[in-house]
């Protein structure tokens, strides 16, 4: 099997050529939907079975049906980043907030401290409960998911905001630590 560069992080990890025809298909419903194929998608093309279970991940996350809407699981994933700094998921999460809020300043204020946003009671509690399980989540404490309860979350919602905030401290630290780059189209999207 033949193998081509990515250039989507600072690994020497090129992109299996040719590409499994389901991921081919995939790649292209990716150009269809966002006119781009994500750099993480790209990333993770040096070994399919990784990128397939990346990607079935993220899918249960992000777009399956839940509680969440997509766009609270996309704040998530932003104020997620921001606390770890994770320039590919600052950027590319920032965009879709973007697209799905419809609101630029919205999604720029979340990406640096979400406290400055205007938030409803229970957004700000769920990206209060995102925080901790992303700096502490060994000092989560019932009280904490009671408190979730109380703002009309019910335990499958709590899962999804613990299983969301859990997917992008790994992603966070993977991006991280590989140098992932963003696309340059999510730096203009929305805006």
């Amino acid at each position: 099997m033949n193998k081509k560069a990515s250039n989507a992080t600072a690994l020497n990890l090129p992109m299996v050529d040719p590409l499994p025809e389901g991921t081919q298909k995939y790649f292209q419903i990716c150009e269809e939907k966002l006119g781009i194929i994500p750099n993480v998608l790209k990333a993770y093309a040096f070994d399919i079975e990784k990128l397939n279970a990346f990607t079935a991940m993220y899918n249960n996350l992000m777009l399956a049906p839940s509680g969440l809407s997509k766009l609270e699981r996309e704040m998530i994933a932003v104020v997620v980043s921001s606390i770890n700094r994770c320039h590919y998921c600052i950027i590319a999460h920032g965009a879709a907030v973007r697209k799905l809020s419809k609101d630029p300043e919205f999604s720029d204020t979340l990406a640096i401290n979400f406290r400055h946003c205007k938030l409803d009671e229970r957004q700000r509690g769920m990206l209060e409960f995102a925080e901790k399980v992303t700096e502490n989540s060994f000092k989560v404490e019932e009280k904490d998911r009671e408190g979730l309860r109380k703002l009309g979350f019910n335990d499958a919602d709590i899962w999804d905001i613990s299983a969301v905030a859990a997917f992008y401290n790994m992603t966070n630290r993977l991006a991280s630590a590989t140098a992932m780059n963003p696309n340059t189209e999510y730096y203009f999207s929305d805006r």
